[in-house]
């Protein structure tokens, strides 16, 4: 479980491809202080740390399934990554409930400066089915673009617009985003859990 309150903007080192699973290693200022088996969101994408370097790195596996359904196939040595653990229990909810299961990739359409702040635009194909589950973004309502627990503006059917603060340009990969760049991005769940209800309700 994850609030979308990115810790840190990292590099990947290297990339290892072995059969359908991508091993990606990443640099960060956290790395000492993780352990085997621990989560930590990627992008958005949740992942087991299944290596420590002792440098100051560590290994995460990607499998074919989720290389297929978010951005993670196309990190490289250099490529900036977000990361966040997970929750602590007693903590504050800072955003709001990730889950960092992606749900689909959408693509960056515009990118607009206004008074000092961003206001990015994506796009992304919309599949009935999911929508019928609840795969959908509401006016105010919460999404998380690449591991970012972000509020919806302009809701559309097959897109929506969000406002990038700064602080967060800077500290997280939203300041490498232009037109055409590719993000993972998970539909609120709680959603998802109202639309599953009201299948039930109208059997």
């Amino acid at each position: 479980m994850f609030s979308g309150i990115v810790e840190e903007a990292a590099r990947v080192v290297a990339v290892k491809d072995e059969g359908g699973n991508r091993h990606i290693r990443v640099s960060c200022s956290f790395a000492d202080e993780l352990k085997i088996d621990q989560s930590v969101a990627h992008n958005g994408v949740c992942l087991t740390v299944v290596a420590l370097h002792g440098d100051g790195t560590y290994t995460v596996t990607a499998i074919q399934e989720t290389l297929d359904r978010s951005n993670l196939g196309m990190l490289e040595a250099g490529s900036v990554v977000n990361l966040e653990r997970s929750m602590i229990m007693n903590g504050r909810l800072d955003g709001h409930i990730v889950q960092g299961h992606v749900d689909c990739t959408a693509v960056c359409e515009s990118v607009e400066e206004v008074d000092g702040s961003r206001y990015y635009k994506f796009r992304y194909d919309v599949n009935p089915a999911l929508v019928s589950k609840g795969y959908v973004t509401v006016e105010k309502g919460s999404v998380t673009v690449n591991g970012v627990s972000l509020t919806v503006c302009d809701s559309e059917r097959d897109s929506f617009r969000v406002a990038i603060i700064p602080y967060t340009y800077e500290h997280t990969n939203f300041h490498t985003f232009e037109v055409g760049t590719k993000v993972n991005i998970e539909f609120d769940i709680i959603g998802k859990y109202l639309s599953r209800l009201m299948e039930f309700a109208e059997r």
